[in-house]
């Protein structure tokens, strides 16, 4: 039976500075549930597309639809900063250069996040730990991102992204500054997240990765969908 539609891109384009569009007239789908790659050359529009999904950029024309399990909907251009905002508390968002707080220490990191959903307390820590512990950087929790490997860094990243428990995880190349053993062990972990019920698109340049797995493939170029 094929599952709910959890994203849908109905002829998005975009462009920046009215230049060559970024995104030509691009329709899509994400099933709830479903493990999906994005891949292309540098340039073909990958991030852009994924800035669309948490709303960091908007479409110049088309539609982008997130329907939620919890029966909420949201769809762009036209949402307010403050439905934006609450969006965003059901996304998981990973990148290539991990972006963490460099002045705040890993258990920091991601109790940041949590507390922006409202938890606080023993509650939190809980949490916090647990995340941690999934991710393999548990024993790392008082050190400050500064005195982690790039691999450490991006399993804490990880760790922040899935603490708030997302309907979906967006990664940007999230292997793609790490060596093949860390990337396969993100990886890895990206697998069992998806195992648990989370729905993942996933930016990357790795084919030998892809092609490991099970899961389908959206080609872009030049800013259009050239296979799916």
């Amino acid at each position: 039976m094929e599952m709910p539609e959890l994203v849908t891109l109905d002829q998005v384009t975009k462009s920046y500075d009215h230049k060559f569009p970024a995104l030509q007239d691009v329709s899509f789908t994400l099933q709830k549930g479903e493990f999906v790659f994005l891949t292309g050359p540098s340039g073909a529009g990958k991030s852009t597309l994924l800035k669309l999904l948490y709303m960091e950029e908007f479409p110049d024309s088309g539609k982008v639809t997130l329907s939620f399990q919890d029966g909420e909907t949201y769809s762009a251009p036209g949402l307010s900063r403050g439905r934006i905002q609450r969006l965003r508390r059901k996304l998981g968002v990973v990148f290539q250069d991990f972006r963490l707080l460099t002045d705040r220490t890993v258990f920091d990191n991601v109790s940041f996040a949590l507390e922006i959903t409202g938890l606080s307390g023993e509650s939190l820590r809980q949490r916090v730990f647990e995340v941690l512990g999934q991710t393999g950087v548990v024993h790392r929790a008082r050190a400050y991102p500064k005195q982690l490997s790039g691999g450490e860094q991006q399993r804490v990243a990880l760790a922040r992204a899935i603490a708030v428990e997302p309907y979906l995880l967006i990664a940007d190349e999230p292997t793609g500054n790490l060596d093949p053993k860390n990337a396969r062990a993100v990886l890895n972990l990206f697998q069992e997240i998806h195992a648990r019920g989370t729905s993942i698109i996933m930016a990357s340049h790795n084919f030998a990765l892809m092609q490991s797995l099970p899961y389908r493939v959206l080609q872009l170029d030049q800013g259009q969908i050239t296979s799916k």
